[in-house]
Parts: C-alpha cells; structure tokens; sequence
C-alpha cells in the first residue's frame, strides 16, 4: 500500500548574518512535526535552506570584502551547520543560488510577463535597506521602518511589477472558503483586515540598482526582486518548471504545511497565493504563522546584545534540553521568552525531576530486586487500572493536540503519564514489597507496569527528544518502537533483562 505523502516547509533563512535560537526554533518544530507524521506513517518531505540574493548581501560582501558567492557559501554553510546540529532530518537543504532555482525562476518571471501579469513601470518609495522592503508613507511607525525600526530612504527606479491587485477577489474568496489555509486564526483575521480588504497595490518585483540577484531573462539590467525569487524555492527544487514539471512536483505539491515565522506571514499569505493563481498551480493546504522566541521578554537583536545561538546553548546544556525548552515554551499562538535561567529551571523540574528519576529508579530497582529480568506476572493491584488507561489514551490525545500543531501540549500529554508513573512508585512501594517474600510477584507486576509506560512514552517523546528516547529504548532493551504498539498496555516482552543505565539528565546548579 502506498504511504500518503505529507510535505513540510521551513521558511528559507536569509544568508545576512548567523541565526539565532529564535530562527532555529522553527527548524526544531518543523523537524518535530515531519518525525511525528513519519511515525503515523507517511512519506515525509521536509524541505529547508536559504535565501541567498539581494541588495544587503552585496553590501555586506563588499564589506568583507570578497564577493556575494563566496559570502553567501560561509553563511549557506553555518546554517546548514547549525540545522544538523540540532539533529534535524530534513530531506532538501536548498539555496536559492543553485542554477536550476535561477533558470526555473527566469522561465517563472518571462512567463509571468508574456501574460501580462508582470508590467514594466517606475518605483518610488520608501525603502528600508535590511528588510528589503518599500513603504507607503502611512505605514512607517515614527517615520521608521515598521518592521526593523530603522530609518528609510527615498528611492526612485525603473522595476517591473506583480499585478497582485488582479488577484484580490480571487484571494478573498480563496481564504474565506479555507479557513484552514491561515492558522493560527488572530494571523488570518490580521492578513484580511489590514492588509487584503483595504486593497492590494501591485508588488514591485524587479531592481537596477544592484547586481546580486537572478537576471531578468529578456531584460539583464534588472535582476529579480527578493519574494518571487525566495518563495518559489517551494516548487523550483521539487521539480516544477513552467512547460514540463517533474514526476516528484506532481507527487508533492501542493505542501501540506508552510512552516514560517509570524513576521513574514504577508509574504505568505498574499504574495504567494497570487504568484501561484497566474501559474495557475495549487495553493498550499496550510501556512502556519509560528509566534516568536523571546530572549528575556525582548525581541533579539545586535543593537539590544541579546542574541542567543544555538551553538553555545547546545555545548553549554545539551541537545534534547534545548530542543525541549524550544518546543515546550513557545505556545501555540503567543510569543515564548528564553533566558539562561528558565533553561535550567526547566531541565532540573521536567527533565531530571520527572523523566530522568523515573528511568532510573525503575531501572535500578529492577537490577538490584530481580537482576535485570522484567517479568510480568497477573497480580493486579488497586492503582494498576488508573495508570493503564491514562498510558492507553496518550497516543489518542498526542495526535489530537498534533493534528492542530499544538506541539508544547502534546509534550504536555506525555509528562502527564510520566508524572502518573512517578506517583504509581509512591502509590505502590516497591522498596516495602521488596521486604515481602509473598509480594514478589506484585512487585515483578509493578516493575513491568513501570517499564511499558516508560516505553510508550518514550515512543511519544522520539520528534521532540529523539536521541532521548533513543537512551531509554536501549536502557529497557526494546525494539517496539512505532507508534501502533503503544495501543494496547503490555506489548513489553515479559522475561526481557533491562542494561544499566545512566543518568539522562543530570541537575545544573545555577
């Protein structure tokens, strides 16, 4: 039977400078996603990379003094870095210097204007240099760049324009009949109100004043402007071309899910939309507009001095404590705050506290009370039954909170057995069994009752602590891992001897 394909996509990191934790959250939640569908059983692909062309590259080339190329590789090449590190397994790194992208997009942009959906005119605005974006008077706050906060200048140029104001009715009634397309629902109401309904200007998507970009085919004295350059990465690397389109383009598109931060959501959810209606493809089933990681309550920055890398926190804390505390603290819809001192809190409360002591008190007490051997035996006691159907249900619950990418609460659902299990221990006293001669065998259930709930939420907690649970599956010595063996309590073999095992998270004094 052939597996349902599902196909993710992070947004394309900008090759300006190196990401911090708040761009590599969504690396981490991206890969969390494609590791839970591949466990429900489908044929993920999980496409990532970067966004290499434009005017601020040239600038900071020039600055270093070597060309755009040989810039943009190092910085193509620590974020790919940085993407690997924190041990996510994306299918396509993708940079929009590859010369199928650039062909693919010269034979978008020519088709684009042998329609006459693009049109040669002259720009004037207000242009902020590090966004790479033009403004109208009314939308720059205190006379700065809405986005950045830095000044804008007064530019005047020959461009070829979108006519994203042709498409408007067609997006309109697009979104209105989708109401999935957008999540979460706050980003859609805000795409509508401010930006769809009062009219769309068409988008200028040409430039003359720099050179580092792809060329214009028909017209080399411009080259192609930033969006219809970067968000066509989605089709260019699976294949799609504009007279024949590869077998895979047709397997994948249109994506499941565009997995984007929620500052670049316009981008997204209008210009994207459009460019694809005048290809006449498929819109995207979903683009998912993720809240920010805050560091200390403040958005990152140079100028504030409080940029975070991934780096640093990986060799300083570990790589599943740092993928946890991403994905646990950013909710669904609301920003999440990092500093030092929450990643510690979290790692000595959750992660040593609830999970760690549990694997290694059950471990320990299995070597020392019966040498390892995890036997099941029948003697059912008065707390098994609560703790059972709790283990049972997690699958159902994960999936649900899953399915809606409420990922912060699925970790939620599996913390919620683990600390059953904890309580199942004081419940139950194994040390006070242990001194029983008639209670061994009650002891032998309780032990293999703490050991399947340990592996069925180990097999819940593979896409957001992968080489965690990895340690606990070794540690009990299973190989009944995918997500269908979780259903029923009790699919541990009986008669298996468990390793020894170390400990998983060790507590960090601040």
């Amino acid at each position: 039977m052939q597996k349902e394909k599902y196909y993710i996509s992070t947004a394309i990191a900008y090759t300006s400078s190196k990401p911090h934790i708040g761009n590599t959250y969504e690396i981490v939640l991206a890969d969390a996603i494609a590791r839970n569908k591949r466990l429900e059983g489908y044929d993920v692909y999980f496409q990532t990379g970067t966004d290499e062309h434009g005017e601020k590259i040239e600038l900071k080339a020039k600055e270093k003094g070597i060309n755009p190329q040989e810039y943009v590789d190092q910085l193509a090449g620590q974020i790919k870095d940085i993407w690997d590190l924190m041990n996510t397994t994306y299918d396509r790194f993708v940079r929009t210097t590859d010369k199928n992208h650039e062909k693919v997009v010269q034979n978008i942009f020519k088709k684009m204007y042998e329609q006459d959906d693009i049109y040669k005119g002259e720009y004037k605005g207000l242009y902020c240099t590090p966004c790479e974006s033009f403004w109208t008077e009314s939308q720059l706050v205190d006379g700065k760049c809405p986005d950045c906060g830095r000044e804008v200048e007064e530019k005047k140029e020959e461009a070829y324009f979108f006519r994203l104001s042709k498409y408007q009715d067609k997006l309109v009634d697009y979104i209105e009949s989708h109401p999935e397309f957008i999540q979460p629902e706050s980003r859609k109401n805000e795409m509508m109100n401010n930006f769809i309904k009062p009219g769309l200007q068409d988008l200028c998507v040409s430039r003359t004043s720099f050179k580092w970009g792809i060329p214009v085919l028909f017209d080399d004295k411009h080259v192609v402007y930033v969006w219809l350059d970067a968000l066509t990465n989605y089709i260019t690397n699976i294949g799609y071309d504009v007279e024949a389109s590869s077998e895979e383009f047709h397997k994948l598109w249109p994506a499941d899910l565009h997995l984007i931060g929620k500052d670049i959501i316009r981008f997204h959810t209008i210009y994207w939309p459009c460019f694809l209606m005048s290809l006449n493809i498929q819109l995207p089933k979903q683009v998912f507009g993720h809240p920010w990681l805050l560091s200390g309550g403040d958005k990152m920055s140079k100028s504030k001095g409080n940029i975070l890398y991934a780096d640093d926190l990986v060799s300083k804390y570990g790589l599943d404590v740092i993928r946890y505390f991403v994905l646990h603290e950013i909710p669904f819809a609301d920003d999440g705050v990092i500093t030092e001192e929450l990643i510690v809190e979290r790692n000595n409360s959750d992660l040593a506290n609830i999970l760690g002591n549990l694997v290694n008190r059950t471990i320990a007490m299995t070597n020392k009370y019966f040498d390892g051997i995890v036997e099941k035996t029948g003697v059912i006691g008065d707390p098994d039954q609560s703790l059972i159907e709790k283990v049972e249900k997690l699958g159902v619950n994960v999936k649900e909170k899953m399915d809606h990418l409420k990922i912060a609460d699925a970790i939620d659902e599996v913390f919620h057995c683990l600390r059953a299990s904890n309580k199942y221990i004081d419940e139950t006293m194994p040390w006070a069994l242990a001194k029983e001669e008639a209670s061994q065998d009650r002891l032998k259930q309780v032990l293999y009752n703490l050991t399947e709930s340990i592996r069925i939420c180990a097999v819940y907690l593979q896409p957001f602590l992968p080489d965690t649970a990895e340690k606990i599956f070794e540690y009990i010595n299973t190989d009944k891992i995918q997500y269908e063996t979780t259903k029923i309590f009790g699919q541990y073999a009986s008669g298996t001897k468990v390793n020894e095992s170390a400990i998983l998270f060790k507590r960090i004094e601040l």
